[in-house]
Parts: structure tokens; C-alpha cells; sequence
């Protein structure tokens, strides 16, 4: 026996990669019920929650393809069964369940999408018994919207025409089921009403499952009859069938037949009983046919396929997303808050009020200069005024004008103080305050 075998070393995608197809290979097609918790439904219209009981949790994810075809929405606290795969996201490491079909635990679907509907309009008074129009009792037309080859259509003419053969119906065909079925109706009941000569419609179909009646349940039928200016019989299924077109509609009959009975206030007690079977006999195959339906549909979801590649990616895309829109948030908090700081600094360090008060101590500083020169100028006046008046007082010039002059001896010009500097015979220069003289000395005498 080898001490030390060789090691095989895997990557973490690569050991992720082996549990998810340990996962998927034993797991592919499970029933999990719980309760719903931390329910997101990204744009992208695919569905991201979490499954949980008293003692564990497990993450789940509904991609956009099954997501859309659910009647009801699904929320918080609602306990739900759904069926799905056991997977991985590589991404983050987890195993997670990829719901492929969910209900609402201890209700269906579709009665859970019914009875929310139900509330909603409630509360918006579609249902007040007080807007309900009576029937009038003696109508001339009738116009009547439902599927031109169902039975309910031959029923309602066949008790029309025994009852009242100059009865004037006018049919407007349409969709009584499945895709397009329901805006189809609604649309024929506006046609209905812009013709304008018509006393009462009759809006109904056979009976059938509740996926069959399903049309008849949704919002734009409701709003419709709402909407209607003549009154409105809903005539959908039978006797233990009800619909919201039932609750809006002016008056609820419980079969076709019996519609027809209303309108023309005759019918045969046999002919409705006849109806009732055949209803039943309609909805049970109608229901086998939509279980058979629904097992086929099961099926051909557990067939491995390369659209859990494309879901794992718009997982990737959806939870790149999340985390961008996260850091983009933060980045910008943190931008905000830095540019508040920089502005509460800008405000504090303001070159503008460092300028005014510089200015301000400028002028004060002027002033005081200003001050300070005017009194030194004044004291250097006073100054230059005293010292010319000195200047003044012992100039010659002043001397001068008091009636004195100067003798110059030439030709040295030198000042004769006495008389000793001069001798007969010498030039002087005399000056005057105003102009000179010449004169030739003759004699100098102490």
C-alpha cells in the first residue's frame, strides 16, 4: 500500500460543478412545501425567494417562462408546494430549487388568483348591489356573446326560438377559453354596446373546469360588464360554477339555458336538467383532458435541456444587477457626503470673505495712515512755518528792506565788516534791498 497517493486537486468550479450534477441527477423532479419569505421579483420577471420551516431554509428560484404563466401572487407568510430541480449556483456556491410549477398550500392556484380578484373589485364597488340594472322584461334584441360551436350557444336559440320565434338575437362570436380568450369577450361586449339597439346581453359559455371558466375570471371581462350601458347576464358554466363576471353582471343565471329561460321568463324544467348532465359530462372530460395535460407538461419540464444554462446566466445578470445597484448607492452616499464636507470647507475658507475682511482692515488701516500723515503734515507746517519766521528774522534780505545795505570790497566780493578792510582808493560793491551800486573809496576812517 502507497503512503502517499497522488493527490487530485480540483478547482473550486470544478468541485461545485460535480455536486451540481450529484444534485440535479438525484433530485431533478421533487415536491417541497413551506413558507415564503424574502420574495423578490426583479424586472428581469423572474422570481427569487426562500422556503423555510421551524428548523431549515432553501433557496428558490422561478424563471420568467414559468413565472408568467401563474394566475396568483405569491407573497411573504403564504405557504406554498412547488415542484422543482435541486441545482446550483455556481456563482455563490449554493444549492438552490428551481421551481418549474407552484401552488398555494391548502388552495389552488387559481382560486387563490380568484379570490384576490374578487376582494379587489369588491373593494372598488363592482359588486354594489345598488348599480345592478334590472332586465327588462319584455326585450326585442338580444345580443349574446359566446363561442359560435359551443353547445351553450344551440341551447340558448333553441329555448329562444320554443319561447318567443320573432326574438331577435344578434350573436357576436368569440374565444370562450384560452389565450386571447378573455379580451376577446371584452372586446365584444363594447362592439355589443356601440350598436346601440340592443336590450340585454347575455355573456356565457358551458360548463367546464375551472381553467375552462377561467376567461370569465379575468379583470377585463369584469371591467367590462362594469362598463356596459345595457344590463348584463352572465351565464358562464353551471348551476355551482361562479365567476367574477357572475358578481359584476346585472343579473347571474346558472346555465345558458337558464339565461335564455330569464330573458324570455319560460323555460322546461327537463331541458335545464338535461343541460346540468351534460355540463358535468363536459367538465369531467374537460378535466381529464387538462390532468392528462398537465402530466404531459411535467414531463417535458424534467427533460434536461439547455435552458438551465440561459437560467443560471439570467441569475448571474439578475444577481450582478442587485450588487451593482448596492455599490452604486453606496459610492453615491459617500460622494455626497464628501462633497457636503468640501462644501461646508469651501464656506469656512470662502476667498470672498478672507477679501472683505482683508478689505475691511485695509480701510481701517487707511484711515489711520491717512490720520497719521494729516497730523504729521500739520506738525511739519507748524515746523517749516516757525523756521521761516526764524529764517526770515535773520536774513539779510530782511535787513535789507529795513533801510541797511551791504559793501562788497572788489574785486574778491568780500563782506566789509569794519572799516579797516578797505583803504582810500578800493572799489565797493554796495547792495540794496532792491539793486546794487559802485563806489570808489576816498577815505576810511574809524
Amino acid at each position: 500500500m502507497e503512503l502517499f497517493a497522488e493527490k487530485r486537486i480540483l478547482t473550486v468550479s470544478q468541485l461545485t460543478g460535480l455536486i451540481r450534477g450529484v444534485l440535479e441527477e438525484n433530485f431533478e423532479h421533487v415536491w417541497v412545501e413551506g413558507e415564503v419569505s424574502n420574495l423578490a421579483m426583479p424586472s428581469s420577471g423572474h422570481l427569487y425567494f426562500t422556503l423555510k420551516d421551524a428548523g431549515a431554509q432553501l433557496r428558490c428560484v422561478m424563471f420568467r417562462a414559468s413565472a408568467r404563466a401563474l394566475r396568483f401572487r405569491p407573497k411573504d407568510g403564504m405557504g406554498l408546494i412547488v415542484r422543482g430541480r435541486v441545482t446550483v449556483y455556481d456563482q455563490r456556491g449554493d444549492y438552490q430549487l428551481l421551481v418549474e410549477y407552484l401552488e398555494p398550500r391548502g388552495i389552488g392556484a387559481l382560486q387563490l388568483a380568484f379570490l384576490q380578484l374578487k376582494e379587489k373589485l369588491g373593494r372598488e364597488g363592482l359588486f354594489a348591489e345598488e348599480r345592478k340594472r334590472p332586465i327588462p322584461a319584455l326585450p326585442q334584441r338580444i345580443g349574446v356573446v359566446t363561442s359560435p360551436t359551443g353547445a351553450a350557444i344551440h341551447d340558448m336559440l333553441h329555448v329562444l326560438n320554443r319561447r318567443f320565434a320573432n326574438l331577435e338575437v344578434l350573436i357576436r362570436p368569440v374565444k370562450v377559453q384560452g389565450e386571447g380568450a378573455a379580451e376577446e369577450i371584452a372586446e365584444a361586449i363594447h362592439d355589443l354596446n356601440r350598436h346601440g339597439a340592443i336590450d340585454v346581453i347575455i355573456v356565457g359559455r358551458g360548463g367546464g373546469s375551472l381553467e375552462d371558466l377561467w376567461a370569465f375570471n379575468e379583470e377585463v371581462v369584469a371591467r367590462a360588464i362594469h362598463r356596459s350601458r345595457i344590463p348584463v347576464i352572465s351565464a358562464v358554466g353551471h348551476e355551482v360554477d361562479f365567476t367574477i363576471a357572475d358578481f359584476v353582471a346585472d343579473l347571474r343565471a346558472p346555465t345558458p339555458s337558464a339565461a335564455a329561460e330569464m330573458v324570455v321568463k319560460s323555460k322546461e324544467e327537463l331541458t335545464a336538467r338535461v343541460d346540468f348532465l351534460r355540463h358535468r359530462l363536459v367538465q369531467r372530460v374537460r378535466g381529464r383532458l387538462a390532468e392528462s395535460r398537465g402530466e404531459l407538461e411535467s414531463l417535458s419540464r424534467s427533460l434536461r435541456d439547455p435552458t438551465m444554462l440561459l437560467g443560471h446566466l439570467a441569475q448571474r445578470v439578475d444577481d450582478l444587477a442587485l450588487r451593482g445597484e448596492r455599490a452604486i448607492a453606496v459610492a453615491l452616499r459617500h460622494r455626497r457626503a464628501t462633497l457636503e464636507g468640501l462644501g461646508n470647507h469651501l464656506r469656512l475658507t470662502n476667498p470672498a470673505l478672507e477679501m472683505e475682511r482683508v478689505r475691511e482692515r485695509v480701510l481701517v488701516l487707511a484711515g489711520r495712515s491717512e490720520a497719521a500723515l494729516r497730523r504729521r503734515l500739520d506738525r511739519v507746517r507748524e515746523a517749516t512755518a516757525v523756521a521761516a519766521a526764524r529764517l526770515d528774522s535773520l536774513s539779510p534780505l530782511g535787513t535789507l528792506a529795513r533801510g541797511y545795505s551791504i559793501a562788497l570790497r572788489l574785486p574778491a566780493r568780500q563782506v566789509v565788516r569794519e572799516f579797516r578792510q578797505i583803504a582810500p582808493g578800493d572799489r565797493l560793491e554796495l547792495r540794496f534791498h532792491r539793486g546794487k551800486a559802485l563806489c570808489l573809496v576816498e577815505s576810511a576812517d574809524g
